[in-house]
């Protein structure tokens, strides 16, 4: 968000609605009426000073109503913009026309009760419509009886009372007496997976962050009794089984069940529920918790008719399964959680892919509006170490564990410190303005920021350091959240130690810390993408949209990929064959890539034997859509698999679907979920078995309505709106049986004759059954990413898959700059997703095209000619090519860093035996100085 409020190019209107949309793709006229804030932003700095003056009340909606505010207020602290506002909902001047104690209060004048309502008229060529989600309603709430206990919260209320910035200052507490709660109930599906409220969908996200607030709670407290309730956990997201098992590793419970009431029971609550064997249980609680789910916004109806498009029969976005991001009405996309029910990494994924196409639409403006930002000279370093120590609470995140005042005081005793301090939130807007105001004021020349992780926000600091007239280098952060607080949390004095010394031997460094110059390098603007099914045809296409030529390689000799037989994917290749922006190499394979963002160049190597002729690319950007392939495990639960007419996959079975016989359809089938998924053979969820088995079972259903089809399962994972044909399907007689890993079932064909035994937890019995075909719901494998992250030097996870630069933050960037992941190379989706991450992908790989040029980090290596001996190690060691020999004016060879393409791993620093070469800002000097500085610390000590 603060980059967002920084960033020229972006005017954030709050406290703002739309009230009405006109025109078509690169010509739209929107209409916004801006409520008054009463308080100028400009003026208002944030001190806080008017809200202890105010004598009126408020509940704190931003808290859940858990914790009181002031009419005059800031939501949070990192709000952006970082100003306070009146709700005239409760001011005491805009309702009775009293009081006004605020106005002579404070300081900057900055609070007018003569603004009023703001009309305007922005002109804009695409509009990207993404409003959020709504609230379950009060009445589904009722049924748990929400409303009629205090400790009966929902999980949006109990993840405040886990936050640093809760009501509790992250203490979980019942809310009836104030006491701890040991025993917690979760109860998921509320208002999810519910006809009783129309909302019959599954809201996608409640499991998963119901195991990530149980997981909090027990750090919280490890003696916590923690259950979970559910009908099927459904973490299908990359990564999100694992999440679970560590819960369990935890003790977190979970528990099949319905829950049929909650009712007071002298202290606690107790539950009344019922499993699968019929029996009715009761247990006492001291909270339960209600995993609600994601609701339509209110304002979604009135959206549509300013916007002319339409909704779904759950008030959400109506949008094509092959359009995931386009409404019905051209030039208006949506994105996040108006889409559907999503998580974050879909949210950002889908914000991007929205951009993208937006940029495509109004590319013949493109830079006619930009401003590009401009920075202070930079100030004369001086002689002097002047240099600032900022200690951050984060919250409690860190102040909960960590003595912040104590580091804080500890730092100033340092020398070269002229200014130490400690603030609430060191990230938020406010706190960037107060860093460069004391940048200026203390003439600071050095700044030491001790906060939470450097990989996420170090880019923020050193922005505000340029914006300060500081070379961006002469920074350095320490990271006493993750190293300190979040793992000595038992340990207050022990991390309140380290935390000293990590801030003493950042100091130690920081005095030996110098200006490193940024370089900027041309862009070459053409992309490049690898592999040509679903994801890399959208995401060529797409390039090619934005206006940039683009290089499609595929290693088959036709392009489609596992979904070549879609009617959309044959009419994206013939888009592709036309468009004269897009060059295609079939039966190709990428061979070999060196070069950096903006300036790779890469081998291509097309047909085989004897006719194989090798192409030279140059381009900006890579784009890896490599897919994956279907996993045909040769055990399946313990069963010896052998394939045949009646044991197939569920792929197999779709394609016999797809014929004309009148006999395709099985009179009998069982099918088995999870056939070495989930740890049978895979470790992951592929994500799409559930619904391709439950759309076969719909599909043999229609065929023949007599057909017996009996699905075994151990969570149907039909998530989002899939869970209308999960309904559907039960409905027309699918039978649903789960199964529990300790207890699997068997199966075996000898004879033409399958037999199939398992344990109906209804029954309560034994079943053995002899169905005409057995179809296993396999998952998916990624392909050939190992070469892949070899030759890209891009890493991947431990079931292969490529791994993300950060899951929520940058989810189709890979770690190395200017390459780019989406599909089934990232991880298993379905194909809506697939295609929004194509276009996410080359929105993102559009970036340094459109902008013509790249900014190569300064921490790179750099070559002492002097000392150096010319000995070749490090050329043949840099994994990056990106140390080259040249001759010196002696005639002698020499290294010399190609910084561009430098990613400052050190590795031929560590290696050079004459010790010729340093890395920016990790120069020998700096760390021998950190290593004295640690030394010392265990002098003083040994000494006390």
């Amino acid at each position: 968000m603060v980059e967002a409020g920084r960033s020229p190019n972006i005017e954030i209107l709050t406290n703002a609605d739309l009230i009405s949309l006109k025109g078509k793709p690169g010509s739209f006229k929107a209409d916004i009426v801006q409520r008054p804030r009463y308080i100028n932003a400009d003026d208002c700095t944030a001190c806080g000073l008017c809200t202890t003056y105010c004598p009126r009340h408020q509940e704190d909606d931003y808290n859940e109503g858990l914790n009181i505010t002031r009419p005059i207020h800031i939501d949070y602290p990192q709000a952006v913009p970082a100003t306070y506002y009146i709700d005239p909902r409760s001011c005491l001047h805009l309702t009775h026309d009293t009081c006004q104690i605020c106005v002579p209060v404070c300081q900057s004048k900055a609070i007018d009760f003569s603004q009023q309502p703001e009309e305007m008229t922005l002109e804009v060529g695409a509009v990207i419509m993404s409003p959020g989600f709504g609230r379950i309603s009060e009445e589904t709430l009722a049924k748990y009886s929400y409303g009629k206990h205090p400790d009966v919260v929902t999980s949006i209320e109990f993840e405040r009372l886990l936050n640093p910035s809760g009501p509790f200052a992250g203490e979980v507490r019942c809310l009836s007496d104030n006491r701890h709660p040991h025993k917690i109930a979760f109860i998921q599906c509320v208002g999810s997976r519910d006809i009783g409220c129309n909302n019959g969908y599954c809201s996608s996200v409640c499991c998963m962050y119901a195991i990530k607030e149980a997981m909090v709670a027990k750090e919280h407290n490890p003696e916590a009794d923690i259950t979970v309730y559910y009908m099927d956990i459904r973490t299908q997201g990359k990564d999100f089984d694992a999440a679970q098992k560590r819960a369990l590793d935890k003790g977190i419970k979970f528990v099949r069940a319905k829950v049929a009431d909650i009712m007071p029971w002298g202290d606690h609550l107790r539950l009344t529920y019922s499993t699968l064997d019929g029996k009715h249980n009761f247990k006492p609680f001291d909270m339960v918790v209600l995993s609600v789910g994601l609701e339509s916004p209110p304002d979604a109806q009135k959206l549509a008719d300013m916007g002319g498009f339409k909704l779904n029969k759950y008030d959400f976005c109506a949008t094509d399964t092959f359009t995931p991001l386009a409404t019905s009405k051209d030039g208006i996309l949506v994105a996040g959680a108006f889409n559907g029910p999503m998580d974050i990494p879909e949210s950002v994924t889908q914000s991007s892919g929205a951009a993208g196409i937006a940029a495509g639409l109004i590319k013949k403006q493109r830079g006619k509006s930009l401003i590009h930002k401009t920075y202070p000279d930079e100030k004369e370093m001086g002689d002097d170490v002047r240099i600032g120590v900022f200690v951050c609470h984060c919250g409690i995140n860190i102040s909960s564990v960590v003595d912040v005042p104590k580091v804080s005081d500890y730092a100033g005793d340092m020398d070269g410190v002229v200014y130490y301090t400690e603030s609430l939130y060191s990230c938020s807007q406010d706190a960037q303005e107060v860093l460069k105001d004391k940048i200026k004021e203390h003439n600071l020349n050095r700044v030491v920021i001790a906060a939470c992780s450097p990989r996420t926000h170090e880019p923020l600091f050193q922005e505000t350091l340029k914006d300060a007239g500081l070379n961006r280098s002469l920074f350095e952060m320490v990271n006493i959240r993750d190293q300190c607080s979040w793992v000595h949390a038992n340990e207050p004095d022990a991390a309140t130690d380290k935390s000293k010394d990590l801030v003493r031997m950042a100091v130690a460094k920081a005095r030996h810390i110098q200006p490193l110059p940024e370089q900027t390098v041309p862009v070459t603007k053409s992309g490049l993408v690898v592999g040509g099914g679903i994801g890399g045809l959208t995401a060529a296409l797409n390039l090619a949209d934005q206006g940039f030529n683009c290089a499609l390689v595929e290693k088959q000799d036709t392009l489609g990929g596992n979904y070549k037989k879609l009617d959309h994917t044959k009419e994206l290749i013939a888009q592709v064959k036309k468009n004269k922006l897009v060059t295609v190499y079939t039966n190709s394979e990428l061979q070999q890539t060196s070069g950096f963002v903006g300036n790779f160049s890469s081998i291509i190597s097309s047909g085989k034997g004897a006719k194989v002729k090798e192409t030279t690319l140059d381009h900006g950007v890579i784009i890896i859509a490599t897919g994956a392939n279907e996993h045909r495990p040769e055990t399946v639960l313990g069963n010896t698999v052998k394939y045949s007419q009646n044991i197939v996959t569920q792929s197999e079975l779709a394609l016999q679907l797809e014929g004309k016989g009148k006999s395709r359809a099985p009179k009998s089938v069982v099918m088995i979920q999870c056939a070495g998924s989930r740890g049978d053979d895979l470790n992951y969820c592929s994500k799409t078995c559930c619904t391709t088995a439950v759309e076969n079972a719909l599909t043999i259903k229609k065929i023949n309505p007599d057909s017996q089809v009996i699905m075994l399962y151990r969570d149907i994972r039909t998530y989002g709106y899939a869970e209308d044909l999960y309904q559907e399907a039960r409905q027309k007689g699918v039978l649903f049986i789960p199964y529990e890993m300790d207890n699997k079932p068997s199966f075996a064909e000898k004879g033409g004759k399958i037999t199939v035994s398992f344990f109906d937890p209804i029954l309560q019995d034994d079943i053995t059954m002899n169905p005409q075909m057995v179809a296993l719901s396999v998952g998916m494998v990624p392909e050939e990413t190992d070469t892949l992250s070899k030759l890209l030097k891009v890493p991947v996870t431990a079931d292969k898959f490529f791994l993300e630069a950060h899951v929520k933050l940058r989810p189709v960037e890979l770690p190395v700059a200017g390459v780019y992941v989406c599909g089934l190379a990232h991880s298993p989706k379905p194909v809506n997703e697939i295609i929004v991450q194509a276009q996410a992908a080359s929105a993102k790989a559009a970036m340094p095209l459109v902008k013509g040029y790249v900014t190569v980090d300064p921490i790179v290596s750099n070559v002492d000619k002097g000392t150096c001996i010319g000995c070749r190690l490090c050329t043949s060691l840099c994994p990056y090519q990106a140390i080259q020999m040249v001759k010196d004016e002696n005639n002698k060879p020499k290294a010399e860093t190609i910084v561009a393409s430098c990613k400052a791993c050190g590795i031929c620093a560590s290696h050079c035996p004459t010790f010729a070469i340093s890395m920016g800002g990790f120069t020998n000097e700096q760390i021998n100085s950190q290593i004295e500085a640690f030394g010392s610390g265990i002098k003083e000590k040994e000494a006390a």
